[in-house]
């Protein structure tokens, strides 16, 4: 999805538990506060790293919270911290139209708040929104598809209530509709994650035999398709392309189990978003909406990707996403 993988543990917890913390004092600095869907997945992980360096590298500190894909958690999370009064806030938001309350309640409390991964729908109510050009990895996918299978029968595996996984899905059907023999099947929703993708593929190739193709919004349930497709006896018969970028993906593309992944680059919008921060705090100007770009990721490039200038995947360095 965000972004949107296997388990890990949270690196932060509750409000008052922050990154880069003072042994002596306690706190140090300003307090950042970041909220992300998930902290199960090393994507955000990743992304929280890239805050974290930055505000560290200024002498203030950073709260993580994880909404555990719970809107009503993350509501309530943020609605506590805005009563420290934080220098600003990062979203990563678990509802994109949901999260409306807790934008206005931080804007009538004149608290920034800068938007990560998944957009909102409102994004006056933000100071910036910093993500992935999801568009573009949905073309990208679709693209990649095409090349491999210009008359594919496909299922979108979707997590609609995440904005950023809607742009995926539209930009991939920008894609598909320039190859006229390509079908998209269905369109399901498997919750962006591997428990929630296994059953969703399941179904879709029970109902439809002729699918050879799926588009699973992120990597977690792209490997949950991945094992419904395994175990239905139908590996190498169902093409299957992704967005992310992680170290299982890049795993499956070497087994020849993935095509590609869209690759995205967390740290980096991590690390955009609190520069953004900083610049606003003293007095510069914001651009609104930034773009962060992506990559395919493909048999053919893996190695090099993972054996890059930066050491490893775009969207798991550090991580093992």
């Amino acid at each position: 999805m965000a972004g949107c993988g296997d388990s890990r543990p949270s690196p932060a917890g509750g409000p008052g538990e922050g990154r880069g913390t003072n042994s002596a004092s306690g706190e140090k600095g300003r307090l950042f506060v970041v909220t992300l869907q998930t902290m199960n997945n090393p994507f955000f992980v990743d992304l929280n790293d890239g805050l974290a360096r930055v505000i560290d590298a200024h002498g203030d500190r950073l709260v993580t919270l994880d909404a555990q894909f719970n809107s009503l958690k993350q509501r309530n999370d943020i609605s506590d911290l805005l009563q420290q009064d934080p220098a600003a806030i990062f979203v990563n938001p678990v509802n994109w139209e949901g999260i409306r309350g807790s934008l206005a309640e931080a804007k009538r409390k004149g608290v920034p708040v800068i938007i990560v991964d998944a957009p909102v729908s409102d994004p006056s109510m933000v100071l910036s929104q910093v993500a992935s050009d999801n568009v573009e990895a949905g073309r990208l996918a679709a693209r990649a598809l095409a090349e491999v299978n210009p008359k594919a029968q496909v299922a979108i595996l979707h997590h609609s209530i995440n904005k950023a996984c809607i742009d995926r899905v539209e930009g991939f059907r920008q894609e598909a509709a320039k190859h006229p023999d390509m079908k998209i099947l269905d369109t399901q929703e498997g919750k962006g994650t591997i428990e929630g993708g296994r059953p969703v593929m399941r179904d879709l190739l029970g109902r439809f035999p002729d699918l050879d193709a799926a588009f699973p919004i992120n990597d977690p349930s792209a490997l949950g398709a991945i094992s419904a497709i395994e175990s239905a006896g139908k590996l190498g018969k169902v093409t299957v392309v992704s967005v992310d970028g992680s170290r299982p993906a890049m795993d499956a593309i070497r087994a020849g189990k993935l095509h590609s992944t869209s690759a995205q680059f967390p740290g980096e919008i991590g690390r955009v978003a609190a520069e953004a921060a900083y610049d606003h705090l003293a007095g510069k100007p914001v651009d609104k909406d930034i773009k962060i770009p992506v990559k395919l990721i493909t048999r053919a490039n893996v190695a090099a990707v993972e054996s890059g200038p930066e050491g490893g995947a775009p969207a798991a360095r550090g991580a093992g996403k």
